[in-house]
């Protein structure tokens, strides 16, 4: 018996989203043609699984050759709007604003220890522990508002809700610059956490603003963005830190800067944060309809619960591989500014602001060449498991280098370690390719299309809960380790090379669904 079928087929640019393409694909069209007379000629045949009648009630044998398969008129119109391009002018506002969130985070790094030394009178050995709270508690308020904002973006608008987050977040970027002690620092950077509800505001509109086929370059654009952020804030809080006795030419004489030496590069923050803020008021539009994906979804379809995402197949050992690659990576943010900071007899480098500033955007610029450029040929290759089991490799042994270079500095090889140390940045930086999948790995996982926003929402809010408790945690570790010089002040290295460590192990329980292997067309 003669059949027809129509083979789907998947593109290998968009390996990852092709199966989600398919669950909503309107079923093809079977056009049967009636045969020509000569071939109907002859006794009548009684109607079979393989026969069909034409409308005179002549029934004709159906034979490959007299069998097409064409889009059915619903599959035409899903086309058509799956290869609709991305809008350029709304996904750059909203990479804007992804860029400033970094700039208004990491613009701190680099002077902020200095900062708690001086002007709070702070030692040296205590340094860490305060610094670790001042970067938490940035993060504590964005877990407690999180929720909020994404509620208010439902009821009244994405847009209302971003410009807000901006404004707060520019007035609370400026203000800290004027803090005078530990616990001022402390209270102003909560008030920049509570208005920090740009990102999953940002994330769904990308997400209604782009297709299943287009959606991944939407959100590489908005990974480069956030890179450049974390390329650019460390600049500006290095360069411009001090700017009276950095530049006396300048600044020299200037009260306001004398009198709050940080306040220059919280003001500069602050104004990228506000010019963001007044593109997306002036220019933004709200999403009218959401993503495709969630248009073709039928009335009867409901979105599943937290409770019902957490127990569907996989996606619970997808969340915790997401979250530990999170933890790794707010863990190691923390500790480096603060490790550089320290004095080299102490387990540190002994880096001035700028120096910190510097090595921080050159880590920003390695992490964009690895993610735009190493990344997608990679996981188009070998798939996204595998990605990040070299991650998982890679990992360990840059975080082990680190503090290998400290004890270049105690043993007096300075020329070692200035040639050593952009070789281990380059490639320390090679890890950041496990950020960009592990975001791949939620897509994949996700049950229906519908999910992904609530399943995003999930990861999102428990990794600011990391970002929260985590730096508080590792820099008192490293201040314990300082201060009594457990194994050479490297303490906190080695507890985070063996979280390292652990990744590996996490990654056997992998789902096969986010492995991300692309599956070539067959002829």
């Amino acid at each position: 018996m003669a059949t027809a079928t129509a083979e789907e087929p998947i593109s290998e640019s968009t390996p990852l989203i092709a199966s989600r393409d398919r669950e909503h694909k309107p079923s093809a069209e079977l056009v049967v043609e009636p045969p020509s007379p000569s071939t109907t000629a002859g006794p009548s045949i009684p109607p079979t699984p393989s026969a069909a009648a034409n409308e005179d009630g002549r029934v004709f044998k159906v034979s490959a050759a007299s069998v097409s398969v064409r889009p059915a008129d619903g599959e035409s119109a899903r086309e058509e709007e799956l290869d609709k391009p991305l809008p350029k002018t709304q996904i750059f506002l909203l990479c804007l604003a992804r860029f400033v969130e970094p700039i208004a985070f990491f613009s701190i790094f680099p002077f902020v220890n200095q900062m708690i030394h001086e002007l709070a009178s702070v030692p040296t050995a205590d340094v860490g522990f305060w610094s670790g709270w001042i970067e938490s508690v940035f993060s504590l308020m964005q877990t407690v508002s999180m929720l909020f904002w994404g509620k208010a973006a439902d009821r009244w608008g994405r847009k209302p809700v971003l410009v807000i987050s901006l404004a707060g977040v520019a007035v609370g970027s400026v203000v800290f610059g004027l803090a005078g002690s530990v616990w001022q620092m402390i209270a102003l950077r909560s008030i920049a956490g509570v208005f920090s509800g740009t990102l999953v505001t940002v994330r769904t509109m990308i997400s209604e603003n782009s297709t299943p086929r287009n959606q991944a370059r939407a959100f590489s654009l908005f990974m480069f963005a956030g890179n450049m952020g974390i390329f650019i804030g460390p600049i500006i809080g290095g360069a411009l830190s001090k700017p009276a006795s950095q530049y006396p030419g300048l600044f020299g004489g200037v009260w306001i800067f004398e009198r709050y030496p940080y306040l220059f590069p919280c003001i500069v923050s602050g104004a990228c944060t506000a010019l963001s803020c007044a593109a997306n008021l002036l220019w933004l539009k709200e999403p009218i309809q959401t993503g495709i994906s969630h248009k073709t979804t039928t009335a009867t379809t409901k979105p599943l619960t937290t409770i019902q995402l957490l127990v569907s197949p996989g996606v619970l050992p997808a969340l915790l591989i997401f979250e530990y690659v999170m933890l790794i990576s707010v863990l190691f943010t923390a500790l480096l500014p603060l490790f550089a900071y320290t004095p080299i007899s102490l387990g540190g480098w002994s880096f001035t602001p700028p120096q910190i500033s510097l090595y921080l955007a050159a880590g920003g610029a390695g992490q964009a060449f690895w993610i735009l450029l190493v990344f997608p040929p990679m996981q188009h290759r070998i798939g996204t498991g595998n990605v990040l089991r070299l991650t998982a490799i890679a990992r360990p042994l840059g975080l082990a280098a680190l503090p290998a270079l400290n004890m270049l500095l105690r043993a007096g090889r300075e020329t070692a370690f200035w040639v050593l140390l952009p070789i281990a940045a380059l490639l320390g930086s090679s890890v950041s390719m496990s950020f960009t999948a592990v975001q791949l790995v939620l897509n994949d996982i996700t049950p229906s299309p519908h999910s992904l926003g609530t399943l995003n929402g999930l990861a999102l809010s428990l990794s600011s809960a990391i970002r929260a408790l985590g730096p508080v945690c590792i820099t008192s570790l490293f201040a314990y380790g300082v201060k009594h010089q457990v194994w050479a002040g490297h303490l906190a290295w080695v507890g985070l090379v063996g979280i390292a460590l652990g990744f590996a192990g996490l990654l056997r329980w992998l789902p096969e669904r986010c492995e991300g292997r692309v599956r070539r067309h067959q002829d």
